[in-house]
């Protein structure tokens, strides 16, 4: 969708079969003040990464970025001394999103970036995400040397102290000018009306200004962030006030972001919610208008609707599925070479563009398709959505699936009756002790009846 600024040519990462501790598929999460966000792991985590790059590089450089949590700063000093104490060098954006420091970790040639968020998780959480130099989150390999080397640090009186990291706020500047370097050729967004939920996140100040460099006439709501009120009944696990306002105000189009601004979901003109996978739909129509979506494929996972499927299908195009995970998505894109990929819950990758999810890239690309070909109503026009449930269940455990046998029978028989109308996806969070039961199928009282007997076996099984 508009010719790159820098060709990313990048190789798939090794597949590794070990199970990590502290790495979940988005980094470490956790509550700041306790294991594995305590002062001692978090100075170890950056030991570990300190002794990594120095054996890789003689004088490794790392950008530092956070969201608006009130933990933000605190775990930055941490992470600040153990980079300090490698003798690695360091600068921090501030508050920036995720995909920001991604991008200028690629753009300014940085060793490998940190990025402490939680994402769309409520403020008391919190985390830190680390980025290979190419932008992406490192292998899994890498990931469990680093393991090991911060589990060395445990028994060892660090001591950790704190050290100021003070933001250089030119780098907001160059994120976002980059970002407006990657507007679909032709598209004008003067006077095109926009509302944008912040959540209170990294995008409060990056969204409206990114937008309002371009012409666009922005309404920004929940931009005040004070380090408690990220994703609080806001942004885009909560698209209600953003419906709301944009139906008040006759805006073209509405998006909301999450706390770190690495996905994006939409509110059409009409009050329509648009999420990822019609994202995916419109992205993939244009691409394919325009000869350059890779392959004639589009790369989702588990959780993709069935509809958008069907819909690809009908129109010449495919559907690959992945395991949930912006990080496997990005995987199969490198496999394949396809240029296009992303999750229903609106982590969407334009490989072209960008090497991670990146929601005001998506805004941006969006809201160019308004302004180019009309509401986002008919950019997703035909659409079918199933009637689609996830239940989550508490868990004291996670072993394979397939060692309960009361659990694969029952997902064997929901499986065998919904039949090709339908499909089961059970998996467990990579982030919490959860099972995710999600069901799907043509009506909504089969969904409801199959999710709760699935749910219902897991708690009988495994549950708290």
């Amino acid at each position: 969708m508009g010719a790159p600024a820098t060709s990313i040519q990048l190789k798939p990462p090794p597949v590794s079969t070990m199970t990590k501790e502290l790495f979940g598929t988005d980094g470490i999460r956790g509550i700041p003040g306790t294991y594995p966000l305590d002062d001692a792991t978090l100075y170890g985590v950056a030991r570990a990464l300190g002794k990594y790059l120095l054996e890789v590089e003689p004088k490794p450089r790392i950008l530092i970025g956070m969201d608006t949590r009130e933990s933000g700063p605190h775990i930055a000093a941490q992470l600040a001394a153990g980079l300090a104490d490698d003798g690695v060098a360091f600068i921090s954006a501030g508050v920036i999103t995720t995909p920001g420091v991604a991008c200028l970790v690629r753009q300014k040639k940085f060793s490998a970036g940190m990025v402490i968020s939680a994402s769309h998780n409520p403020f008391h959480d919190n985390g830190v995400k680390l980025f290979a130099g190419t932008g992406m989150k490192f292998p899994d390999d890498v990931e469990e040397h680093l393991e090991t080397e911060i589990h060395k640090h445990k028994g060892r009186e660090t001591a950790p102290h704190g050290v100021l990291v003070p933001a250089d706020l030119s780098l907001d500047e160059e994120y976002l000018a980059y970002l407006r370097g990657r507007a679909i050729p032709g598209a004008n967004l003067k006077g095109l009306k926009l509302v944008l939920d912040c959540a209170n996140g990294a995008a409060s100040l990056l969204g409206p200004a990114l937008f309002r460099s371009l012409g666009a006439e922005v309404i920004a709501m929940h931009n005040q962030p004070n380090g408690r009120n990220i994703n609080d009944a806001c942004g885009s696990l909560h698209p209600e006030k953003l419906r709301e306002k944009v139906l008040e105000t006759h805006a073209a189009l509405g998006v909301a972001f999450d706390g770190d601004a690495d996905r994006a979901m939409f509110v059409s003109a009409s009050g329509c919610h648009v999420d990822g996978d019609g994202v995916l739909l419109a992205a993939a129509r244009y691409l394919k208008s325009a000869g350059q979506l890779r392959g004639g494929r589009v790369i989702g996972t588990t959780m993709a609707n069935l509809g958008l499927e069907l819909i690809l299908q009908a129109e010449g195009l495919s559907l690959a599925r992945v395991p949930v995970g912006d990080r496997y998505v990005l995987e199969e894109m490198l496999r394949s070479g396809g240029n296009l990929g992303g999750e229903q819950s609106g982590h969407i990758i334009f490989l072209d563009d960008a090497t991670t999810g990146d929601g005001l890239l998506t805004a941006l690309k969006i809201a160019c398709l308004v302004a180019l070909q009309g509401p986002l109503d008919e950019l997703v026009r035909g659409l079918k959505v199933f009637p689609q449930t996830i239940v989550n269940v508490q868990v004291k455990s996670k072993p394979p699936l397939e060692s309960l046998p009361a659990v694969s029978a029952a997902i064997e028989k929901a499986t065998r009756a919904l039949g090709a109308a339908g499909r089961v996806v059970v998996r467990y969070s990579g982030t919490e002790p959860k099972a995710r039961v999600m069901v799907e199928a043509e009506h909504a009282e089969d969904v409801s009846h199959w999710a709760e007997t699935l749910a219902t076996a897991i708690r009988t099984a495994i549950g708290t």
